[in-house]
């Protein structure tokens, strides 16, 4: 407050520096006639209301009047006017200063209320960008106070949303300065309330005449109209987001659902197999019928086999439910990528047996932070799938090279080929080709855990095919 005093003293006198400044000019060193005198403070008058405002003009003009009327009209040096005349021309040049001092006035208010209200749209047009481009709409909530801050240059910010009956803080001075129960109030009588003397301004969030809740600020200086459009801005984003979230709840019931009828059709069907073979082989064991030791031999490699076969089947669909639910903990320390190709080779004999494996892997490769049993499973799994879908005696190549700072690891095979439909669907849960389902076993989670493995890494995962000719599925890693 002190210093807008200080200011307007200042203002003042300049404006009667100003008038004794013409006065010495005309009257002493120009020795020009009144008309010219009253014209140039007229001037200086209609200046100085342009710049400063309405009151330093009238106290400008009334000084400009009286030096007038001591230096310019006769007779001079006293304030008495000989000729009736001149008081009429002296009664004239104050109106017209005063007139003309209020019409600058106004002008010079109308524009700087045109460039508030051009300021206000355009901090209104950024306000709604951000909230449109807001790419998570469950975090918008929190965001909007900050938003409201940064783009309106206001000090504070707090929004009450009564579907949630929560409060969103710019920051921890904001809950001082904004009483849940205010808000509350506010958000209940949908009215706005503003308190100009302490800067403080309280606006409903009305969808129409339906109130969600209520905002508060500190710090605002801006129009009526304005933060009725910051609250209908706002009050439209939150319903967004909460449109958003009831979609997303209702589309991941419905994927839910939709997976576990295609776990449970996948896994039953896969299942059905080797607990057939099972059975079968334990009910021979059991018969009376006569076997020999090589016969009773094979019959247990079958149980044993197969047991193995289901054990792999549920800690597939067990670790898919640990990716889905973000639980899948990595050890990553730094290894060579030679490391877990060593140990899926190893892993795959079975897979691998009818198959001569050729491994390309330079020397002096950087290492990689990985799991390393991990990165295993998934070159486990890229191995397998080339096995099963590969003519018996077709070699299969692991590729290795460093590019742009990644180890891509590569695995060929010389099956039959994968659509380019296809190729953008087989790294889906349970998907599985449409000429080979009825005929290759297999669940569909293969390529998903792998996937969800390199992901998890940082890395990538793709494929390129050509029908008839083979596959190569490759991820990427970050080398250290």
């Amino acid at each position: 407050m002190k210093r807008v005093a200080d200011n307007q003293i200042v203002r003042f006198i300049a404006s009667a520096a100003i008038v004794c400044a013409i006065t010495a000019g005309f009257f002493r060193s120009l020795h020009v006639n009144p008309t010219t005198a009253g014209f140039a403070f007229l001037l200086a008058i209609l200046i100085v209301s342009a710049a400063w405002g309405l009151r330093y003009a009238i106290f400008m003009a009334v000084l400009a009047t009286l030096a007038y009327n001591y230096f310019f009209l006769p007779p001079l040096f006293r304030f008495t006017i000989a000729d009736p005349q001149n008081w009429i021309a002296l009664f004239a040049f104050l109106f017209t200063a005063i007139v003309a001092s209020q019409l600058s006035e106004r002008a010079r208010r109308e524009a700087l209320q045109s460039n508030q209200r051009r300021h206000e749209v355009e901090r209104l047009y950024r306000f709604s960008e951000q909230l449109l481009v807001s790419e998570n709409v469950f975090e918008l909530l929190n965001a909007i106070p900050r938003y409201i801050v940064e783009s309106f240059d206001v000090s504070g910010a707090a929004m009450f949303l009564e579907r949630k009956q929560e409060i969103y803080y710019f920051n921890s001075a904001s809950q001082f300065l904004f009483p849940a129960e205010q808000l509350k109030a506010i958000s209940g009588r949908g009215e706005p309330v503003l308190d100009r003397d302490r800067a403080l301004c309280f606006m409903p969030l009305r969808m129409g005449v339906r109130s969600v809740g209520s905002l508060g600020l500190s710090g605002c200086a801006l129009s009526r109209e304005t933060l009725e459009a910051i609250g209908s801005l706002a009050a439209t984003a939150i319903e967004r987001a909460s449109t958003m979230e009831k979609l997303t709840k209702t589309e991941a019931a419905r994927e839910s659902d939709r997976l576990r009828s295609v776990l449970l059709d996948s896994v039953t069907h896969e299942f059905r197999t080797p607990l057939t073979a099972i059975k079968a082989s334990a009910e021979t064991l059991l018969s009376d019928v006569e076997l020999d030791q090589p016969q009773r031999k094979d019959l247990l490699t079958v149980i044993n086999e197969e047991s193995d076969r289901l054990n792999r089947l549920i800690g597939e669909a067990a670790e898919v439910a640990q990716l889905d639910s973000h639980q899948l903990q990595l050890r990553l320390e730094p290894h060579q990528i030679s490391e877990a190709i060593e140990e899926a080779i190893a892993q795959s004999r079975v897979a691998l047996q009818n198959h001569a494996v050729q491994t390309n892997i330079p020397d002096n490769l950087p290492s990689v932070r990985i799991d390393v049993d991990r990165i295993s499973e998934v070159l486990v799994h890229l191995l397998d799938n080339a096995g099963k879908y590969s003519a018996a005696g077709t070699p299969i190549q692991i590729t290795v090279e460093l590019r742009d700072g990644e180890i891509v690891t590569s695995v060929a095979d010389h099956g039959p080929g994968i659509d380019d439909m296809e190729q953008e669907m087989i790294f889906e849960k349970f998907y599985r080709g449409r000429n080979q389902r009825m005929t290759i076993q297999g669940t569909g989670m293969g390529l998903a855990i792998a996937r969800a493995i390199v992901e998890l890494h940082g890395g990538k995962i793709g494929v390129t095919s050509q029908v008839g000719r083979g596959s190569l599925f490759f991820f990427s890693l970050l080398a250290t």
